[in-house]
């Protein structure tokens, strides 16, 4: 199973694109990112989908929501 990977996220504010440091060795997480273009808090869900081997990431800000 994948725990470590580098994903490209677009902040859900502005659109500006930057680069997030995933680790899922500890299972599904919950944690916020800012945005270093407008400073928005960027929140992300990290969820291990085993079936499928593979990590879903889920980007929110305040109204709307994206997965990669």
């Amino acid at each position: 199973m994948i725990d470590y990977i580098h994903q490209r996220i677009s902040c859900p504010h502005c659109g500006h694109l930057t680069s997030v440091e995933l680790d899922a060795s500890q299972g599904d997480q919950v944690f916020y990112e800012d945005c270093k273009a407008c400073c928005h808090p960027i929140h992300l869900r990290l969820y291990r989908d085993e079936v499928h081997d593979r990590l879903r990431l889920f980007v929110e800000g305040d109204d709307n929501e994206q997965w990669c």
